[in-house]
């Protein structure tokens, strides 16, 4: 792979993928495994884009992983999940063909490439009182990943988000952080934590952050250190698309320019993998209103400029679906150097025994333990509860941590200087200080109490799923692993608000990914992949790693049917 530092002397490849996140440098790799000549393009500095910053979680049915730990799932009990949560929201053909060539698609990555992954023991898809659901096996991880074996490619993978790092720049995933938090308990966590902080001592010696990549980080490195194995393969960073052209037989070109240079480079497949609209302001303001752009927590890439291009040939969005956007709840704090840091609250707090959710009136509106799209989904039903706080008591945080504020209790005073934590010595305290009436939040705390002595939630039924229970804490020894009672003063709280964490909504296309024209017949050579490609879920958040999924499958169409095109 050639690292490109101008534009000049490109004429042309077989295939231009505009994007290099996760699905782009994947339509890239099935490109150039076929021996194609491709150009990927970048407009940041970094790959990876909101992949590297993700966990890696990768949803696809009825892999050679599978049966690992769930022995007894198929593809037909996850087309009728799907068909149960998503129904009429998206085309059933299009989630046909993913589950059709999912385990083609892993089978190529991981014999022909060094992209490798793992079952979670554990991962249940969310919906998971719908008929077709299982608690594991369709979700895949990223294995850890060496970045040392990049050289000097491994400054262009981009960085995890500092607050999921430790030391640093030591990246931690679950399993890592469950032996830290039991360092001194067991000695097979002591053993495990004192290797991960030896190696990344020994990192900080000759690199900037550790070397050890794990989630995200790890699929975008396997994927960056398998496209450098291919001569055939240019990479631009920096670079952005002006405009596609097209001749009667499809796309013939597309228009480039890097810091004020542009070249034309001819080609007869093009890519669209730039990440989604989420960054474009007339189109989120038009498809997300209401909703601050500061409170997404994705990489910056993503500003839909490409899409313009695109509509020019026609291409047309999909239907919106449940959502146009798939959300998290999300808390900020200013980073020292300005920038704002933007946490998405996936699953180490709010669902946790101790914790609950209140709106600006103290009181609860959503189950904590559902997925975290739906939680969020919830929130934009009204006005009052954007923000909503998140609530625990001092055991709480002790054992979970709340948000940026890491478990132990310790080291709380920036936390609380910046307003990031507000801490108070009763709920009435907390609620003065919070701006909500006091007898609001006392018995909404009463509430929980109650259930968590029954184990029982009649108001939202949480804990009451599979999906739920994992997301608690059995160890706490409660009727209910995600019911807990707050006792333990002081109290604290943290502010929540409704992020994008990704587009739902992109361009329609058929079941190779191709985009369809406002004739809804293909457009020859364009094709839309990741999220630039309408979301097979129809804006449901069915399971863990349905954007991954998704990118990496139809990236594997995609690239087997522009390779088609080339032959014929």
């Amino acid at each position: 792979m050639q690292v490109l530092q101008t534009l000049d002397g490109l004429d042309r490849f077989d295939m231009v993928v505009i994007g290099a996140g996760g699905a782009g440098m994947a339509a890239a790799l099935f490109a150039a495994m076929d021996g194609k000549s491709v150009l990927l393009v970048e407009r940041t500095e970094t790959v990876g884009g909101t992949t590297a910053w993700s966990g890696g979680t990768t949803w696809i049915p009825g892999t050679r992983h599978a049966a690992s730990v769930n022995p007894h799932d198929t593809l037909a009990d996850a087309a009728r999940y799907l068909d149960n949560a998503v129904g009429e929201r998206s085309p059933q053909a299009l989630r046909q063909a993913f589950l059709d060539h999912g385990a083609a698609a892993v089978d190529r990555l991981e014999d022909q490439s060094e992209v490798k992954f793992r079952a979670y023991p554990k991962h249940p898809d969310y919906l998971s009182d719908l008929g077709g659901s299982t608690v594991n096996g369709r979700a895949l991880e990223p294995l850890p990943f060496d970045g040392r074996l990049l050289g000097p490619l491994f400054p262009l993978v981009r960085p995890p988000i500092p607050e999921f790092t430790v030391l640093g720049g030591m990246m931690v995933d679950r399993t890592d952080i469950n032996h830290l938090l039991a360092l001194g308990k067991n000695f097979t966590s002591f053993r495990h934590a004192v290797k991960l902080l030896a190696r990344h001592a020994r990192d900080r010696l000759g690199h900037p952050r550790g070397t050890r990549l794990v989630m995200g980080n790890a699929l975008v490195g396997r994927l960056l250190y398998a496209l450098s194995k291919h001569s055939r393969v240019a990479l631009a960073l920096n670079t952005s698309l002006d405009s596609i052209q097209r001749n009667a037989s499809g796309v013939e070109s597309a228009t480039l320019s890097r810091n004020g240079q542009q070249r034309q480079v001819a080609t007869r497949n093009l890519v669209l993998a730039s990440g989604g609209f989420n960054r474009h302001p007339q189109l989120r303001e038009q498809l997300l209103p209401g909703i601050q752009s500061g409170w997404c927590p994705a990489a910056p890439g993503h500003t839909g400029e490409a899409h313009g291009k695109a509509q020019q040939l026609g291409a047309h969005y999909g239907s919106a679906g449940l959502s146009p956007a798939f959300w998290a709840p999300v808390s900020q704090r200013k980073r020292a150097d300005g920038s704002t840091a933007v946490f998405p609250h996936f699953m180490m707090d709010r669902a946790k025994p101790g914790m609950l959710t209140v709106n600006q009136a103290g009181q609860r509106f959503v189950n904590e333990s559902t997925s975290y799209h739906l939680f969020a989904l919830a929130m934009q039903k009204s006005a009052d509860s954007i923000p909503a706080y998140l609530v625990c008591d001092a055991e709480a945080l002790r054992r979970y941590g709340m948000g940026m504020v890491r478990p132990g209790g310790k080291g709380l005073e920036p936390f609380l200087a910046d307003g990031y934590l507000t801490q108070a010595p009763t709920l009435d305290a907390l609620a003065q200080k919070l701006g909500i009436p006091a007898p609001g939040l006392r018995n909404s705390v009463a509430q929980i109490n109650a259930y968590a002595d029954t184990g029982v939630d009649p108001d939202f039924q949480r804990g009451s799923t599979a999906y739920s229970q994992n997301m608690g804490d059995p160890a706490r020894g409660g009727k209910n692993p995600n019911l807990g009672a707050l006792r333990e003063a002081p109290f604290y709280a943290v502010r929540l608000y409704p992020g994008d964490i990704g587009a739902a909504t992109g361009f329609a296309t058929d079941a190779n990914a191709c985009v369809l024209g406002a004739d809804n017949a293909p457009i020859p050579g364009l094709y839309a992949v990741g999220n630039d490609m309408h979301s097979i879920m129809g804006g449901v958040y069915t399971a863990p790693g349905i954007t991954l999924g998704p990118g990496i499958v139809f990236a594997y169409l995609a690239a087997r049917h522009a390779c088609h095109r080339l032959a014929i």
